[in-house]
């Protein structure tokens, strides 16, 4: 857990990786980054703190390789094993500053456990510089070291994608794109590509509204963000309003709604009478937030949409936007710790709540009427298969359309499978 600490400066690589390791080490014992864990640190420290935190988890797997080779027995603190990956990490991806790096791990190390553990934190970092070649030499014979992902998460990907799963590995454990959303209510997507160009940010146009950045910048460098000109928005995600596509004045759920992204999309096509739902309050504010700050309106509820009795009034949809929550397997990049928190029986528990909200859902569209539905995964279970399902049960139902988006190096990986029903 994030705290202070009265020796090192905010702006010091010691107490970012010190932040880093503690953030980790929760993440390891069982947290969640979307708990609000970098949110109690230093906003002056956040970046940096963010940086290592993110990269070292995604490098996990790597970096657990390492220390099962320098060290002779597993490390009770699990700060300074958190410490060490996030130093090994940072080693890894800045050479020419290896010294520095130690030092400023052995300085942080000196703010745990009174400090006891520094001179092992110096001998395993450098240890490692020693044996640098010969330890990654060594990565290859190691799936999950390799990989960077659970053994039975890369089982299943070569299982499904025999072609491309090598593909799918490899974007999982890069840095994401940014890309944007234009709100063309406010701006012209050319027009705002030059205010971009304008702040000395470049951007290519990407889809139907989209632009892709050449690098990631902060939103508040973003021309207009707080007036609601763009959102920050994946490719892969942009396809769900694209998609769906309802006419305009129709009757639409968004069925789990937050943070409001997609929902905002498809309000920004078109005007429509529109509910959104999100099953905690404080997920239902962050999607009306965002509808203020772009201009929009709908209606929104905190409510399961699985259990009709508590928002439903009776009155049909005309479309439904079914984002289901998921294993998040095909956005690990943006969701490092979610690799390592999954177990193999989540898929099965996700795919029964997905086919729950699906039957339910069901019940409230127009004969007529369209439901997408969307997850942000790549196992079949959750998408292809959980179609092939809902398909046996509903005879009303057809699919016309469906697409599984892999990650690569443009956008984040989804699946989607619009479904119609029969009059």
């Amino acid at each position: 857990m994030p705290r202070p600490t009265e020796h090192l400066p905010l702006t010091s690589l010691a107490y970012a990786m010190l932040q880093a390791a503690r953030i980790d080490a929760a993440v390891l014992a069982g947290q969640s980054l979307a708990d609000g864990l970098l949110g109690r640190v230093d906003a002056q420290a956040r970046p940096a703190v963010q940086d290592l935190v993110y990269g070292s988890l995604r490098a996990y797997g790597r970096g657990d390789f390492f220390l099962q080779h320098l060290l002779t027995k597993p490390l009770a603190e699990a700060e300074v094993h958190a410490l060490l990956l996030v130093a090994l990490y940072r080693l890894e991806t800045r050479p020419e500053a290896v010294h520095t790096v130690v030092d400023q791990a052995v300085l942080a190390a000196g703010e745990i456990a009174n400090g006891r553990f520094k001179a092992l934190v110096n001998g395993v970092l450098r240890n490692f510089l020693r044996q640098q070649s010969e330890l990654t030499g060594a990565l290859a014979a190691d799936a999950v070291a390799t990989s960077q992902l659970p053994d039975w998460w890369l089982a299943r990907l070569q299982a499904a994608y025999p072609q491309d799963w090598q593909h799918v590995v490899a974007a999982g454990n890069q840095p994401p794109p940014m890309a944007l959303r234009v709100n063309g209510r406010r701006i012209d997507r050319e027009a705002y590509r030059l205010r971009l160009q304008d702040a000395g940010i470049a951007a290519q146009p990407l889809g139907d509204r989209g632009l892709a950045l050449a690098r990631p910048v902060p939103v508040d460098r973003l021309p207009g963000f707080g007036d609601g000109w763009v959102s920050v928005q994946d490719p892969g995600a942009q396809r769900a309003a694209e998609i769906l596509s309802p006419v305009a004045g129709s009757r639409v759920l968004d069925a789990c709604a937050a943070p409001g992204g997609k929902t905002a999309h498809l309000l920004e096509l078109s005007a429509l009478e529109l509910l959104a739902l999100d099953l905690k309050p404080s997920r239902s504010r962050r999607v009306t937030e965002n509808l203020e700050r772009l201009g929009l309106f709908a209606e929104v509820k905190a409510a399961d949409c699985a259990r009709l009795d508590t928002w439903w009034d009776g009155r049909p949809f005309d479309a439904i936007l079914a984002d289901v929550p998921c294993t998040a397997s095909g956005v690990v990049r943006r969701n490092p710790d979610a690799k390592w928190l999954r177990r193999e029986a989540d898929i099965a528990s996700f795919a029964k709540a997905q086919a729950r909200i699906l039957d339910a859902l069901w019940q409230t569209l127009v004969p007529g009427g369209k439901l997408l539905y969307a997850t942000c995964s790549v196992f079949p279970e959750e998408n292809s298969e959980q179609m092939a399902r809902f398909l046996s049960r509903q005879p009303d139902a057809q699919s016309c359309h469906e697409e599984q988006i892999l990650p690569d190096a443009d956008h984040d990986g989804f699946f989607y499978c619009l479904l119609k029903k029969h009059g």
